[in-house]
């Protein structure tokens, strides 16, 4: 069901004074609040990333992606280095991450 069928839901069982005022609004802020949580693992995940301020070589990003994803961030920064060597990719990849990952 939809957020919005759930509100319906919901207001159509304090139109019908199963609901008092208080609990529906209970009700309601529970329903916002499951709603806004990342839904998957992968999604909090994402959520979590920061960059590193205190291991980090340049900006952070590999000792970020170590914490959230339980790699050693040496391992992030030789897959970056790899990825730069074949094609640059891998400094494109870091670039974007510097950019657009906030700081811890």
């Amino acid at each position: 069901m939809s957020l919005v069928d759930e509100l319906a839901r919901l207001e159509e069982m304090r139109a019908r004074g199963t609901l008092s005022e208080d609990e529906f609004q209970r009700a309601k802020a529970r329903l916002i609040d499951t709603q806004a949580e990342p839904s998957t693992p992968a999604a909090a995940a994402i959520n979590r990333l920061r960059r590193s301020r205190s291991d980090k070589w340049l900006g952070g990003v590999c000792a970020g992606l170590g914490q959230v994803s339980g790699i050693e961030p040496w391992i992030w920064r030789l897959m970056f280095a790899l990825l730069f060597m074949f094609g640059g990719t891998g400094l494109l990849v870091y670039l974007l991450l510097w950019i657009f990952v906030p700081l811890d």
